[in-house]
C-alpha cells in the first residue's frame, strides 16, 4: 500500500463555504482567544457539542431523586464566580501583555 501525505488541511475535517456574521465571529474570536475564524467556529462547535451532551445527561437525571442531585452539588459552588476566574482558552496562541 503506498501512503500518500498531502499538506492540506481538508484531511482532518470538511472545507466549506459559509455565510457567518461577521459581528459575532469576532465577538466570539476575542471571548475565546482563537487566533483564526477556523479555529473560533471549531470551539464554537464542540462547545455546542458539549452542551448538548450536558442536557441530555440531565434529563436523565442520573438515577437520582431531586433531593439526591440537590445534596450532591457542593453548597459552596458558585458558577458565576468559577466564570469570573476563569482565563481566556488560548490554543496554543501566545498570551499578550496588557
Amino acid at each position: 500500500m503506498l501512503d500518500v501525505w498531502h499538506g492540506c488541511h481538508t484531511l482532518d475535517g470538511m472545507k466549506m463555504t459559509m455565510h457567518v456574521d461577521d459581528a459575532l465571529l469576532a465577538r466570539v474570536m476575542e471571548a475565546t482567544g482563537a487566533s483564526s475564524k477556523t479555529k473560533a467556529i471549531d470551539l464554537a462547535l464542540r462547545e455546542m457539542d458539549r452542551r448538548a451532551k450536558l442536557i441530555k445527561l440531565s434529563a436523565a437525571g442520573l438515577g437520582m431523586t431531586s433531593e439526591e442531585l440537590k445534596d450532591a452539588v457542593d453548597p459552596a459552588y458558585h458558577l458565576e464566580e468559577m466564570r469570573r476566574r476563569e482565563t481566556a482558552v488560548t490554543y496554543g496562541r501566545k498570551r499578550r501583555s496588557r
